[in-house]
């Protein structure tokens, strides 16, 4: 689900979608597989207009075309690496789009897009852990940044339609001490933070901000957690992580664990001493 390995300057191909069938537009960050694919897929079978984002021109093509043969959708494609200045400005110039030229503006920003290295923090590549932090954290921050003041604005003039951000973090981020994996865990706990406090600052203008908490998802990013033979309990399908976290931003919920496993698993780590935790830590690492 990584798109943050360099690539050539972003280009857009946009095919503005306005017809009354698909009033409602959402822009999917790392739309080209995983779990920004599903959503893609679901929000196209739910009536939204799509913005697909990723790296990957030619998968994003593909499932463009895909979702507007298969469910009528409207779907304009940007290729963009949100690990580039340069990809965060083209996708934040398309969410500040507000609706008075051609461009739909957007209902609904899903920020998916990450990558999941790890390793030992001092013997990490400084420029890996700057790109990680890039995409899983800026990138957010700034995506969100550029559509949220549009979105209150539109519900301030009336607009009475669902509006908001799902941002996708991880349970990792949960864990108090996570040897092998502290940038990403950090940086996924500064997103489920950081979400919940806007959720609370937009809510009472009519817009709804969400942080979904997967656990293991069979995708790209974790293949080589499937190779290692990571028992099938321990992954939650994607589709069950996509359902259950637009479930939960449309009723105004800030925050969502998908998976009845990965909801035990946080209850119990608010349980467990820290002191317990961090001794585990120390013998795993």
């Amino acid at each position: 689900m990584s798109d943050a390995a360099n690539t050539p300057a972003p280009d857009s191909s946009p095919s503005a979608p306005d017809s009354p069938e698909h009033s409602r537009t959402a822009l999917v960050t790392g739309a080209s597989s995983g779990i920004g694919e599903e959503y893609a897929r679901r929000l196209g079978q739910r009536g939204y207009d799509l913005v697909v984002v990723a790296r990957r021109g030619e998968l994003l093509a593909a499932l463009a075309d895909e979702i507007r043969e298969r469910y009528g959708s409207g779907v304009e494609v940007i290729s963009a690496d949100l690990g580039s200045p340069e990809g965060v400005m083209a996708v934040a110039e398309r969410l500040a789009a507000d609706g008075s030229g051609d461009l739909a503006p957007i209902d609904l920003l899903v920020n998916n897009a990450g990558r999941g290295d790890g390793g030992v923090f001092a013997e990490q590549d400084p420029a890996e852990i700057d790109a990680m932090i890039d995409l899983n954290v800026r990138a957010v921050l700034q995506l969100a940044r550029a559509v949220l003041p549009v979105q209150t604005a539109r519900r301030a003039a009336g607009y009475d339609g669902k509006l908001g951000v799902v941002n996708v973090s991880s349970m990792a981020g949960e864990i108090p001490a996570n040897p092998g994996g502290s940038v990403y865990g950090a940086g996924k706990k500064f997103v489920a933070l950081w979400s919940e406090s806007v959720a609370a600052e937009v809510r009472k203008q009519g817009v709804h901000v969400t942080a979904v908490l997967p656990g293991f998802v069979r995708t790209d990013m974790t293949r080589g957690v499937q190779e290692q033979g990571m028992p099938a309990f321990a992954f939650v399908p994607k589709e069950h992580i996509v359902r259950d976290s637009l479930v939960a931003w449309s009723a105004g919920r800030p925050l969502v664990i998908p998976g009845a496993q990965y909801k035990t698993a946080a209850g119990i780590l608010r349980l467990l001493p820290r002191p317990l935790v961090r001794a585990v830590a120390r013998r795993m690492a």
